[in-house]
């Protein structure tokens, strides 16, 4: 399970250090492709992933009907998706059809779900925004969901966005998109994406110094004798203050 720890790591970490820690570990291919938030206002993104498949889907099968019956796979993925998690739609990239709208990310808004990841649409875009609540997906899409999708099995691997999601990874997501942490790597990635969040600050206090950025980035053995001082006062300034 992701620890409490880690997630307060990942809410500090902005999606860009996360994709280069992973690069550098030589997990290159966790970034989704043509995902994005729904609002620029919406909170960062951090939780496992719980995830819904979908095929296309078929005239005689998929139907109104279909979707209001007890055991719709689409609405048990609303349903059981758990508190803290974030439930992640295969949509195969296809957006002619929503894969949700606002009442049902208000059911996993409600339930404390940590937020919703598709590679397609949802409808109601306007209302899901004033949600305040994490949603990323490729497009808007108005129609219906039984006119593209056919939801097939939940918690099981999917791909979303071109990457491959196993249930139970972590989704770190905000204003540049969606990457995926697998779960045995979350701590050691969360530390490290830490760390470069913390000397990122210290170059833009230096750059608003009008120090070049050629001194800072990437890391010298100057700029990191001058961030470990950096830091350091910024530590007991910190102390001084409690």
């Amino acid at each position: 399970m992701l620890s409490e720890n880690t997630r307060a790591q990942l809410l500090r970490c902005p999606v860009s250090a996360i994709t280069t820690v992973l690069t550098r570990l030589g997990l290159a291919r966790a970034f989704m492709t043509d995902v994005r938030a729904i609002s620029r206002d919406q909170p960062q993104l951090v939780g496992q992933a719980f995830t819904l498949r979908t095929i296309p889907a078929r005239e005689d099968i998929d139907t109104a009907a279909a979707f209001g019956r007890p055991d719709s796979v689409q609405r048990k993925a609303f349903e059981t998706c758990p508190p803290g998690f974030v439930l992640v739609i295969d949509a195969r990239g296809d957006t002619r059809a929503a894969c949700g709208g606002d009442m049902l990310l208000t059911r996993l808004q409600q339930r404390g779900c940590a937020g919703v990841v598709t590679d397609g649409g949802f409808r109601d875009v306007s209302q899901i925004a004033k949600l305040n609540f994490p949603a990323f997906l490729r497009a808007p899409a108005s129609p219906p969901t039984f006119l593209a999708h056919h939801p097939v099995e939940v918690d099981a691997p999917i791909a979303c966005g071109g990457v491959a999601i196993y249930p139970g990874d972590v989704i770190v997501g905000d204003g540049d998109g969606v990457v995926v942490i697998p779960l045995a790597r979350v701590a050691e990635v969360a530390e490290a994406a830490v760390l470069i969040v913390e000397y990122d600050e210290f170059v833009e206090h230096e750059l608003r110094r009008g120090r070049s950025l050629m001194d800072l980035y990437p890391v010298t053995s100057q700029s990191q004798v001058d961030y470990d001082r950096w830091r350091t006062q910024r530590l007991e300034r910190v102390a001084d203050a409690r």
